[in-house]
């Protein structure tokens, strides 16, 4: 009985000593962090990011942490794609083409012009015509996952002088983005290149004479409203497509739990956007006092949106990608076309 009891009171205190070892490392064990930049300063980040953040990391109880940095903290907007890639960073809120991603569907990002009416053409071409799917295996090649896409305000421009006929664009110098740019060039646009933060100055100092970067509800939200005097109702695009995207490595590190939540957080970043544009826009447009209405008629107007039906077929010649998104966007416009109102007005 000694021996036993003996042997008995050993064991025990050696499970005891292993349970002591074992409980500090489950106790200390850290969250997982993750550091995310958006293409977006800090007043415009209020709405288009941080609630998704925020909502994000008190559901992760602990187990994950995502922290937030605005445009150009980390790193330039145009290297974020880079920064991604090797893992400088773990995740990006941008478009492709601010980013400078290296890929075949980089043109498409931000506004594609006029390939969208509404925010909502975005989710549905992307969750129901398959634009979803060539991101993913896009940006697979290039070690990014892709997570998912959402919309944004349309693209109108905010100018210094007024606009009212398609020539007064000639020679402007506007900060937009690349596409855009390459698209606006056409009619007389000097596209301007300068790091977010810096425009408002520049337009101040007369270095830029507008921008073609958002709708109303950005100028107001992020002051260019203030150093700009007109606003031209007729936009580019009806809304800018923007992603999330994180470091592959990085992404099939987390347990499926932590990516079903991520996506779920940002999906409710994109249906954040979707009632804030659209609601802001209008608003805006009423009963906001510091920007003056202008329009081009639509007939000359016509010219714009006939020209960037030549700019596609200029886009889909480039690779089989390209031309496979092309044809996606034209199949998907000429079905609303064809269903008529509310998807349409012709």
């Amino acid at each position: 009985m000694t021996t036993t009891r003996r042997k008995f009171l050993a064991a025990g205190a050696a499970a005891g000593a292993a349970t002591a070892l074992a409980a500090p490392a489950v106790r200390a064990q850290a969250p997982i962090k993750w550091r995310l930049q958006t293409y977006a300063g800090p007043a415009l980040g209020e709405h288009v990011i941080k609630p998704a953040i925020d909502a994000f990391n008190e559901m992760a109880q602990g187990q994950m942490e995502i922290e937030l940095f605005f445009a150009d903290q980390l790193v330039p907007t145009g290297e974020l794609f880079r920064a991604m890639q090797k893992g400088t960073i773990d995740a990006v809120q941008s478009d492709d083409d601010s980013m400078a991603s290296p890929t075949d569907v980089t043109v498409f990002g931000g506004y594609f012009p006029f390939a969208l009416r509404y925010s909502l053409d975005v989710p549905a071409l992307f969750n129901h015509y398959g634009l979803g799917d060539i991101w993913a295996d896009e940006y697979a090649k290039v070690g990014v996952k892709h997570i998912s896409a959402g919309s944004w305000d349309p693209a109108n421009f905010a100018t210094k002088k007024p606009i009212t006929e398609l020539a007064q664009l000639n020679g402007l110098r506007i900060f937009t983005f690349p596409t855009a740019g390459r698209f606006l060039s056409r009619f007389g646009v000097v596209p301007v290149t300068l790091p977010w933060e810096d425009v408002e100055v520049a337009l101040q100092t007369g270095e830029l004479d507008g921008i073609a970067w958002s709708g109303i509800t950005e100028d107001y939200t992020v002051g260019w409203a203030n150093v700009t005097d007109y606003f031209l109702t007729n936009n580019i695009s009806g809304a800018w497509i923007g992603h999330f995207f994180a470091n592959m490595d990085r992404w099939n590190e987390l347990p499926p739990h932590l990516q079903t939540m991520i996506k779920v957080a940002f999906d409710s970043s994109h249906y954040y956007r979707q009632h804030w544009y659209w609601a802001g826009e209008a608003q805006l447009r009423v009963e906001g006092s510091e920007l003056k209405l202008t329009s081009i008629s639509d007939a000359e107007w016509g010219q714009v949106e006939a020209e960037a039906q030549k700019f596609w077929e200029e886009i889909a010649a480039e690779s089989e990608t390209k031309a496979k998104v092309v044809e996606i966007i034209k199949k998907y416009n000429d079905t609303m076309v064809k269903a008529g109102r509310p998807y349409r007005y012709t």
